[in-house]
């Protein structure tokens, strides 16, 4: 009786970790070729589409609060 193996495919993709750091580092430009080639092989478009769209909107909300911060200490607002 042989044991079930495991996919290869799924042991190799991208964890919530490795994705997030390939996004961030897809956003500043600084991306190995080692992780995008992982990203590529064994990650799903989906899971990086979305974890862009989360990161896009938090780096917005972020500089609307920075500059909401500033306007203020500066007596604009």
């Amino acid at each position: 009786m042989t044991q079930p193996t495991e996919d290869p495919d799924k042991s190799q993709s991208p964890t919530l970790l490795q994705t997030a750091a390939s996004v961030l580092s897809a956003a500043f430009g600084v991306q190995s070729s080692k992780n995008r080639e992982r990203d590529f092989k064994y990650g799903k478009a989906s899971t990086f589409i979305v974890a862009g769209i989360i990161f896009t909107v938090l780096l917005v909300l972020a500089l609307y609060f920075v500059v909401r911060l500033s306007l203020r200490a500066a007596g604009a607002a």
